[in-house]
């Protein structure tokens, strides 16, 4: 697939945002203003979850800025199969109304339900990643090592085991996770830093706790704070950018 640029703006940081198209994919870069085919940066790879990038575009662009701007990194997004404005998927469609019924009904969400949401998008989101790693590792301003960070934490997981190129991750525990993803997990051996808000209403605690103790990485480290799914503290974003710092540079 052809990287082809849409848009570009450049902030008073420096840092150049260009909207691009990944055959039929919508995706975002950020480059620090000391990128150059002389001096490539880093990459890291932003995930989110299939909100669609317009609505998680403040959240996105924050953490990508700053990744930017005081860390000299670049930062990359894509749309997720069927959010955003991709064509819709009457399958994964069913799973999140199958999801809203079970929590709206104060119910366990099933195995099934899970399974049936999660992964599916795994297996189409995860080329996809590796198709934009490949177009943008291919700019001459970008080399690696590159980072992941973000959710859905299964695609993270899938991505940490399947792609040598990513050579850390931050994940976000705050998504459910099919059981067949804590297999992979104990393949997974990158260095690990991982975000769990203890009051997440949408995520079950224990399982997160249980993923973390199943990854198989020698270097792991768990940051649980208290709050709901979107009450990450600010504070959280340097810990993010400097474990980067450390395993990219």
């Amino acid at each position: 697939m052809t990287l082809q640029f849409t848009s570009e703006q450049r902030f008073d940081d420096g840092v150049v945002e260009r909207e691009f198209e990944l055959g039929e994919i919508p995706g975002i870069l950020w480059t620090p203003a000391t990128a150059s085919a002389d001096a490539p940066t880093p990459l890291i790879l932003i995930g989110h979850p299939p909100l669609g990038l317009r609505r998680m575009y403040p959240r996105l662009a924050g953490r990508a800025r700053y990744y930017a701007g005081r860390y000299g990194f670049a930062a990359a997004t894509i749309e997720l199969p069927g959010s955003g404005d991709r064509p819709r998927w009457a399958a994964a469609e069913e799973a999140r109304a199958d999801l809203r019924r079970a929590m709206e009904a104060g119910g366990r969400v099933s195995g099934e339900i899970v399974d049936a949401l999660v992964l599916p998008l795994v297996e189409r989101a995860v080329p996809e990643w590796q198709a934009a790693l490949d177009a943008l590792l291919a700019l001459p301003e970008i080399e690696g090592p590159v980072g992941y960070e973000g959710g859905v934490i299964s695609v993270g997981v899938r991505l940490a085991v399947v792609e040598p190129r990513i050579v850390a991750a931050g994940l976000f525990a705050g998504s459910l996770v099919p059981a067949a993803m804590f297999e992979e997990a104990r393949q997974v051996s990158i260095p690990l830093h991982v975000l769990l808000q203890w009051d997440d209403e949408g995520n079950d605690r224990q399982a997160a706790l249980d993923l973390f103790d199943a990854f198989g990485s020698q270097e792991k480290t768990l940051h649980a704070n208290m709050g709901g799914h979107t009450g990450v503290p600010q504070f959280e974003l340097d810990p993010g950018a400097r474990f980067f710092a450390r395993h990219l540079r």
